[in-house]
């Protein structure tokens, strides 16, 4: 039962240490536009800025 409880508290505290994914300003290759997302939008798409901390690319993100 000991070995129940640790096993549970443990994949508690591994779950609580997960946080969201970071969000990335994207630049269109083809005309300049800007996009917010957390992944590349394809090919056609160059990394701008980031990461930011909200879907808005508002809020510099902390980078350790």
């Amino acid at each position: 039962m000991k070995y129940l409880i640790a096993v549970a508290l443990l994949a508690a505290c591994t779950a609580a240490m997960g946080g969201p994914a970071p969000w990335y300003q994207w630049r269109s290759k083809v005309d300049g536009t800007l996009s917010c997302a957390q992944s590349t939008l394809g090919f056609g798409w160059e990394l701008a800025s980031g990461p930011y901390k909200d879907s808005r690319c508002e809020k510099p993100a902390l980078v350790k």
